[in-house]
């Protein structure tokens, strides 16, 4: 009876022990990944701000807020469309950068399409893939790290320059009770396109760039990253926009300020996403740290217990354990 109980817990042994890494890697890449349908909405603010007042004489102005809100929502028809031919799980989204001036005028609205691997995040290339209308060809993240991020750079992507550098690993926080991986990346001064959407009305960027005035950029972009979900938690830009050539759209300098300041994202945005990407953790950890420990901690537990059984199923019926008393001899008949 003993040995057979042995043999089932070898059994049970053995599973656990296989299960151990088969969740975690096999298992995990195949579950974890970004839904198609997600939506997102996060508001960002520099306050204060140095702003071009294009509705003013275009003057620059020193303006108590400028708010950017940030939207990203998942194009389900079209990440189904271009899983059939990619052949992989793909997630499309749809987003919109849109600037407004303290008084809820449009600065700026730039959209996007970003096409990526909804396990990875490695960007896949489609028809579709762009930025403020211009196809792109991405290399590197966007918006979110990899599930497990590492303490390592990696390539992100600007729009803005519609190109990919690296953004550094600059060490581990505390952020909001989390322990989270710190980003950095600079952005030197780049020339870039005219948004195609103008806040002056009925002047387009193509009239613009006839004039043979520029726009030109740089940034310092940080991120806070979760790195079990690869969400970032916050996000801050110091941000700085020139137009040079200036005189030839009719202004008094060459070079304008167009928009400068600390971008922050507000608070109660904060908040919120630190709660959700709370949330978001324990089915991660669950696949990668959880089960994986626990079936190995369990399998090593039977194995224990099975070879403890066969031990003692196989010791003789006369054998003592060390100290114990030996039995007592058969009392001696007595003669009739």
């Amino acid at each position: 009876m003993r040995r057979r109980a042995s043999l089932v817990l070898l059994a049970f042994a053995v599973f656990f022990a296989a299960m151990s890494p088969l969740v975690r890697w096999y298992v995990f890449p195949r579950l974890a990944k970004i839904p198609p349908s997600q939506y997102q909405e996060t508001v960002l603010e520099a306050k204060p701000a140095t702003l071009l007042d294009y509705n003013d004489g275009m003057k620059v102005k020193q303006v108590p807020k400028v708010t950017i809100v940030q939207t990203l929502k998942g194009n389900v028809e079209e990440s189904e469309k271009i899983e059939r031919s990619a052949g992989r799980d793909v997630v499309v989204w749809d987003g919109l950068s849109y600037v407004v001036d303290p008084n809820g005028k449009m600065v700026s609205q730039i959209p996007e399409r970003y096409i990526f691997d909804a396990h990875s995040q490695a960007p896949v290339h489609a028809t579709g893939e762009m930025v403020d209308g211009d196809p792109v060809r991405r290399e590197g993240i966007e918006f979110k790290w990899p599930f497990l991020t590492q303490k390592r750079d990696y390539e992100y992507f600007d729009a803005q320059t519609r190109t990919s550098s690296p953004i550094h690993y600059r060490g581990t926080r505390t952020f909001h009770g989390m322990d989270v991986y710190y980003f950095e990346q600079t952005i030197p001064w780049t020339k870039v396109p005219m948004p195609k959407k103008m806040p002056i009305e009925g002047v387009t960027a193509e009239q613009v760039a006839k004039t043979g005035m520029t726009r030109w950029y740089t940034t310092k972009r940080m991120f806070w990253v979760d790195p079990v979900t690869g969400a970032p938690v916050n996000g801050e830009e110091i941000h700085k926009e020139e137009l040079r050539n200036a005189k030839a759209m009719g202004m008094s300098q060459d070079t304008v300020t167009a928009f400068a300041g600390h971008v922050k994202m507000r608070e109660d945005y904060v908040d919120s996403i630190v709660a959700l990407v709370k949330s978001q953790r324990t089915p991660v950890l669950l696949l990668t740290s959880y089960l994986p420990w626990g079936f190995a901690g369990l399998g090593a537990a039977l194995l224990t217990l099975a070879l403890w059984l066969e031990a003692r199923s196989r010791r003789p019926e006369g054998d003592l354990p060390d100290g114990a008393p030996a039995p007592a001899p058969d009392p001696e008949p007595t003669p009739a």
